[in-house]
């Protein structure tokens, strides 16, 4: 089995878009994480969920955990709507690292190679022209292994 056989369409965002809406989408959507493409459609960074929320965790609070302490409750809930006026492009380090990728003729072992070793739980699908055909989930992923692993 191949990559491109167990890809599935998502979702994806661009550097401009609010880092609330990213947010969302990742939650409507129940994605692992986000894939962020270029003008031009193409994979330009994988964020792993944990990423996205690094996102929306505005930075003093993820530096310092005894402030986040002193937002009462209420506001704590909703602190993710305070970036509303920041982009993904905002947010990311100035030189992101490659995006996790991998061609569409890729063996699951090949996949499951490339999760371990950027610990992603997201991996977008390319063609041999590098245009997105869809990512695979580590959900999805261990749940083809598991199927493929019990026929016999």
């Amino acid at each position: 089995m191949q990559a491109r056989d167990i890809a599935i369409r998502v979702p994806t965002i661009t550097v401009d878009d609010p880092v609330a809406q990213a947010v969302r989408v990742m939650a409507v959507s129940r994605l692992p994480g986000l894939v962020v493409v270029d003008d031009r459609a193409r994979p330009w960074l994988v964020l792993p969920g944990t990423q996205v929320l690094r996102l929306a965790v505005p930075g003093s609070y993820q530096e310092d955990p005894a402030l986040a302490r002193t937002i009462d409750e209420d506001h704590a809930d909703r602190f993710w709507l305070e970036p509303a006026n920041r982009t993904v492009g905002d947010c990311l380090p100035r030189h992101p690292t490659k995006p996790v990728t991998v061609r569409a003729d890729a063996t699951l072992l090949e996949v499951a190679a490339l999760m371990a070793r950027q610990h992603s739980p997201l991996v977008a699908v390319v063609d041999a022209a590098g245009a997105l055909v869809g990512a695979i989930t580590l959900e999805r992923l261990i749940t083809a292994l598991v199927v493929l692993g019990t026929e016999d």
